[in-house]
């Protein structure tokens, strides 16, 4: 049976997002949590994966490690599952809004970190942080001009476990939506499999130092 080996749930974004492509193959799999921001907290991750990081997908003998990674072992291993878009250049689009996500948007990531049972009053953000909000709004935007629901058409792809996190993150911090985009916050954040991580996520009882007060 695979195993895939998260963070915290209220606090690891990159657990989410291959947690999620999980969830969609239908596959039967087992979770290990490892607590965070704890003076065991990396050994315990290198019993895991040879990154020092979460999350890491085990398979048999074979260890994936890094959230888009183990995405895309989830879409060869699960094809039936239609993980990307059928369409090329729609699946070509999907991957590239979703690199996008993995190794961009730092000033959000930092300003705003995942506290996905939180809900916080609006604040006005760093003109960087605010740019990198206006930025994933003209992403969605433009996907969901194509139709909707989900960024890429009736049925949920990679492209939204990537985006997940910032559907939680624009809640948390409350940040302005209209339109389109507040439609796809909503529905995403009805996403019963999200739910079902977010009522995981009010179950801990860990404080992080690193993202908390």
């Amino acid at each position: 049976m695979l195993k895939i080996v998260l963070g915290n749930k209220k606090y690891s974004s990159w657990s989410l997002r291959p947690w999620l492509a999980l969830k969609l193959t239908g596959a039967p799999f087992e979770e290990q949590v490892v607590a965070l921001d704890m003076p065991v907290t990396a050994a315990n991750i290198r019993k895991y994966s040879p990154s020092g990081r979460v999350p890491a997908l085990i398979d048999g003998s074979l260890t994936v490690w890094d959230s888009i990674a183990i995405c895309e072992y989830l879409n060869e291993k699960f094809p039936q599952a239609g993980l990307w878009p059928a369409d090329s250049a729609q699946r070509a689009r999907a991957r590239s809004v979703s690199a996008e996500m993995h190794s961009g948007f730092q000033n959000l990531r930092n300003d705003c970190s995942m506290k996905i049972v939180q809900q916080q009053p609006y604040k006005p953000l760093r003109p960087e942080t605010q740019a990198d909000v206006e930025r994933i709004l003209q992403i969605w935007n433009e996907c969901l001009s194509k139709g909707g629901p989900w960024l890429f058409g009736a049925r949920p792809t990679i492209a939204d476990c990537i985006y997940a996190p910032v559907v939680s993150r624009f809640r948390t911090y409350s940040i302005p939506l209209s339109g389109a985009a507040r439609a796809y916050v909503d529905h995403v954040w009805s996403w019963p499999i999200l739910q079902e991580w977010v009522a995981a996520a009010r179950a801990e009882t860990l404080v992080a130092k690193f993202h908390e007060p």
